[in-house]
C-alpha cells in the first residue's frame, strides 16, 4: 500500500512554470511505475506523463511533450513534474498515480493508488 500526496499547484500566467511534487509513504515506492494524470472541468481524466521504476524511461502525452519533464527520486520516495511554457489548456487538477505491478502502461485503470490532486490554473 502507498499513500500519495501532491503539492505545488497554483495560479500562473501563460508561458510560466510550475513544479509539482508527489510524496509517497509506504514501502516499495521503487517498485511502482509512476504517472501524472490531469482532469479539467467537464473533461475526462487524461494521461500526462509516466516514468519507469528506475526512472530510466519516460513517456509523455503529445500535448505536453517538450514542455513537461517527469522525474523521480526513489531514495526520497518522491515524484516530480516540471511544467514549463504553460498554456491555458493545461489548467486542470493534476494527480499522481502508482501502478503496483510496475508495468509500463498509461491507462487510468492500470493504476492502483491515487493522490488527492493539486489544482493548476494557467491564465491567459
Amino acid at each position: 500500500q502507498v499513500h500519495l500526496v501532491e503539492s505545488g499547484g497554483g495560479l500562473v500566467q501563460a508561458g510560466g512554470s510550475l513544479r509539482l511534487s508527489c510524496a509517497a509513504t509506504g514501502r516499495a515506492f521503487s517498485t511502482y511505475t509512476m504517472s501524472w494524470f490531469r482532469q479539467a472541468i467537464g473533461k475526462e481524466r487524461e494521461f500526462v506523463a509516466m516514468i519507469s521504476k528506475s526512472g530510466g524511461s519516460t513517456t509523455y502525452a503529445d500535448s505536453v511533450k517538450g514542455r513537461f519533464t517527469i522525474s523521480r527520486d526513489n531514495a526520497k520516495n518522491t515524484l516530480s513534474l516540471q511544467m514549463n511554457s504553460l498554456k491555458p489548456e493545461d489548467t486542470a487538477v493534476y494527480y499522481c498515480a502508482a501502478d503496483r505491478n510496475g508495468l509500463y502502461r498509461t491507462r487510468i485503470y492500470n493504476y492502483d493508488y491515487w493522490g488527492q490532486g493539486t489544482q493548476v490554473t494557467v491564465s491567459s
